[in-house]
């Protein structure tokens, strides 16, 4: 445990940032995981990472173990919708985290794919083997993984590209006006909440959306979605910005659900190991067939 007083230097400092003065070779996410967690005291007490301190506290930090510098092998199941000798294509289930990262150190997708796969490509790091792209947690459907890192550099040439095609079914919240559309608002982290992105800033990194009318319901439209980028958030929160957020998608202003209606329904790529075009895709998941099926009825 480390154990501090804070002097008149100090006064009015936020809690975190006079953590991450004194504790060095450790990011700042993992910082704040420990002032959340409760392994730094002010005054024998936890207390936020907002807290402004005073001359004469006493700040107690008891580190963390260090996170694992490679992904351990997990027992767990996975869906294999199509694999050759340089690419792995999976169904990722709603829920599951891709990779390790603030919160989660064990049964991410990575971890399964570690103990099923005795080769990944290590492009991304031992905590991210074989992983090219990514689809957030609440996100069901297809992604790609890479067997070696010449597979991985070449897919991550096509993504770069723009070359690999991905098709998303969505469920939005209100009656999309127009049969099919274009969204280009560049997206940018937003300031004020940090987990979030905003299409609302004259920054941002250019994104394209494009959507057409599947089915319509009474106060709900059900969407084809093909992106032309991959930005963090970018269905959601282009979605979000004319006034159709994604249902269950809480963090974009939809009431809560019991998941968010996104589904990656198929990805189109040119297949390291052969060159030839491969179209893969992925059954909707079973709990938004049902939904949609009530929808229905």
């Amino acid at each position: 445990m480390l154990s501090l007083t804070t002097d008149a230097r100090d006064a009015g400092k936020r809690l975190d940032h006079y953590v991450q003065e004194h504790v060095k070779d450790v990011s700042r996410s993992r910082l704040q995981s420990w002032i959340k967690e409760g392994r730094v005291l002010v005054n024998g007490a936890p207390s936020k990472a907002s807290h402004l301190l005073r001359a004469g506290e006493t700040v107690e930090i008891s580190p963390a173990d260090p996170p694992p510098l490679e992904a351990a092998p997990e027992d767990l199941p996975i869906e294999i919708l199509y694999e050759d000798a340089s690419v792995i294509a999976l169904n990722k289930p709603a829920g599951l985290v891709v990779h390790a990262g603030a919160g989660a150190e064990s049964g991410t997708l990575v971890n399964r794919l570690v103990h099923h796969f005795a080769t990944l490509s290590q492009v991304g790091g031992g905590l991210r083997p074989g992983i090219v792209h990514r689809l957030d947690k609440g996100t069901s459907g297809v992604i790609l993984v890479a067997r070696h890192d010449a597979a991985h550099q070449a897919l991550a040439a096509q993504f770069a590209g723009r070359t690999v095609e991905k098709v998303y079914l969505a469920l939005v919240h209100g009656k999309v006006r127009n049969e099919q559309g274009r969204i280009t608002s560049p997206i940018a982290r937003d300031p004020e909440r940090r987990i979030r992105m905003t299409t609302r800033l004259d920054t941002g990194r250019s994104a394209l959306t494009e959507y057409r009318v599947r089915e319509r319901f009474d106060k709900l439209t059900y969407l084809e979605v093909r992106i032309g980028t991959g930005r963090t958030h970018q269905i959601r929160v282009h979605l979000a910005s004319i006034g159709h957020p994604v249902v269950g998608d809480k963090l974009y202003g939809a009431p809560v659900a019991e998941r968010i209606f996104l589904h990656a329904y198929s990805i189109s790529f040119t297949s390291p190991a052969s060159g030839e075009r491969v179209t893969v895709e992925a059954p909707l998941a079973s709990e938004l067939t049902e939904w949609l099926a009530r929808l229905r009825a």
